[in-house]
């Protein structure tokens, strides 16, 4: 299933990539953090990164996990959203989270086989 996961994953992050600007409507951006992201391909990418990697660990988590999952994720965006447009603390914010959602997806896949 890893092996499996990997290109499939890899794929709608490049779907999604292409096909918008973030993981939010850019044009209804407002705050800094969203504008910030927007505006810079990087932060961009990482934002369209990990709303895929999410979505695919809220499919393969049990149901309990999938609201502590949220949880964190509402907790998460407050933490992005204090950044407001400083670039660095916008990266470091999401490097933590999808090293933190990839562990997710590492214990799910060490549960297989599928």
């Amino acid at each position: 299933m890893r092996l499996f996961l990997a290109p499939v994953i890899l794929v709608a992050v490049g779907l999604a990539a292409s096909a918008s600007a973030a993981s939010f409507n850019c044009a209804k951006a407002r705050a800094p953090d969203e504008k910030a992201i927007c505006a810079d391909r990087r932060l961009n990418d990482m934002d369209v990164e990990m709303a895929v990697r999410l979505d695919v660990a809220k499919h393969l988590v049990a149901m309990g996990q999938r609201g502590a999952l949220m949880d964190d994720q509402s907790s998460w965006l407050q933490a992005r959203h204090s950044c407001r447009s400083d670039k660095a603390c916008l990266i470091r914010h999401y490097h933590d989270r999808m090293l933190e959602i990839r562990g997710v997806l590492e214990r799910i896949y060490r549960k297989g086989p599928y």
